[in-house]
């Protein structure tokens, strides 16, 4: 096409969110969008147990303490300091 000037490619003005086309806030959510999956997908998967799982490692060493018959307890041998 010899009779035609070439085009001129334009230079990006989305320098600023406020000036930015359609296509350039689209882009901006959709990378948004994709980080916060990723941190949410990484926080679920960074647990050490399962919820199913803690039951089955709780260990007791020594014998159950057993209840007694209620006390009430009216003076203490503590000194209070004003």
């Amino acid at each position: 096409m010899l009779g035609r000037a070439p085009r001129k490619i334009g230079v990006m003005s989305n320098s600023t969110i406020v000036g930015a086309d359609r296509a350039t806030h689209v882009k901006i959510v959709a990378i948004s969008l994709a980080a916060s999956v990723a941190v949410l997908l990484v926080g679920m998967t960074a647990r050490n147990t399962p919820a199913a799982d803690t039951a089955a490692r709780i260990q007791v060493a020594g014998p159950a303490v057993k209840v007694g018959k209620p006390v009430a307890v009216s003076h203490s041998d503590t000194i209070v300091i004003r």
